[in-house]
């Protein structure tokens, strides 16, 4: 097996178009998973950790550009203020000695359903740099994640960045898991409000092929008491099942596809709950 560590982006972008099987790795915290439970080791690494330009992160103009090789750890440190979603998830995300070496692009390029990241950045509307030799361009995160474990990569090219706009109002994230830490989630649900707009976002993972939003339920945010007031109790069951109805389970070791349809909709009700508590004053 290769081992390449290029020290600028258009070396790693040539190194990558060369040699198009190389996996990129910043923390490497998936590839070594797999190759302990004996999955073919890959033809070549790309060690991206010494390119600087990928561990900084920037403000702009109500956008946060997070550089493919900051960590969960920073993002906690850091980010809580303008991405309070992303940062909760990231709390959730293995062990503190994981969290100092992963990052949410290692997440993006895994694409597991079960990704902590996603949900978040589905609810916020998240927009991933990719490039290659041959060019940079934009994906939608909506756009993103193809199916199990397939993302809309192409073999050639390597994620930059990831641009997340900044909080314009309370965020939350919630998963299960079978036990309390260190743990892959049966399912999780990431909530984002932002008042200026009306709007709700929302981020289902752990309970379909794909991560994904819920549509239905970020339509009922036209029955939220965006003027003042207490949350409906109605409003948040109804937004709890609808997130629930966009889901598609299955049976799996972690969990059943009942009990996932179960836990969605209590999730997403107590996420909404808890986010519209803060709009309103108070605490969750």
């Amino acid at each position: 097996m290769d081992f390449i560590r290029p020290t600028r982006w258009t070396d790693a972008l040539e190194a990558k178009a060369e040699q198009r099987g190389a996996v990129p790795i910043l923390g490497g915290t998936d590839l070594m998973v797999g190759l302990n439970f004996g999955e073919v080791p890959p033809p070549a690494l790309l060690d991206l950790t010494a390119i600087p330009e990928l561990s900084e992160w920037q403000r702009d103009d109500g956008t946060i550009r997070l550089g493919a090789g900051v960590t969960y750890s920073r993002i906690i440190d850091e980010l809580g203020d303008d991405c309070p979603g992303l940062a909760i998830a990231s709390r959730t995300v293995g062990s503190p000695q994981i969290r100092n070496r992963a990052t949410v692009t290692g997440n993006l390029g895994t694409a597991s359903p079960a990704g902590d990241a996603h949900p978040a950045l589905l609810a916020t509307g998240a927009v991933v740099e990719v490039a290659s030799v041959r060019g940079e361009r934009d994906i939608d995160i909506n756009d993103f994640f193809l199916g199990v474990k397939r993302n809309a990569l192409a073999p050639d090219e390597l994620i930059r960045a990831v641009r997340i706009p900044a909080r314009t109002g309370p965020q939350q994230f919630a998963k299960v898991g079978t036990r309390n830490s260190m743990v892959i989630a049966v399912c999780s649900v990431a909530v984002a409000l932002d008042p200026p707009h009306r709007t709700v976002g929302t981020g289902i993972g752990s309970a379909a092929p794909t991560p994904r939003r819920s549509p239905a339920a970020e339509e009922l945010a036209a029955d939220l008491p965006w003027d003042g007031g207490p949350l409906d109790p109605d409003v948040a069951r109804r937004f709890g099942e609808a997130v629930a109805s966009a889901a598609a389970p299955i049976d799996d070791v972690r969990g059943t596809a009942a009990y996932r349809d179960q836990a969605l909709a209590v999730l997403a009700r107590r996420a909404l709950t808890w986010a519209w508590a803060e709009l309103s004053g108070g605490e969750r």
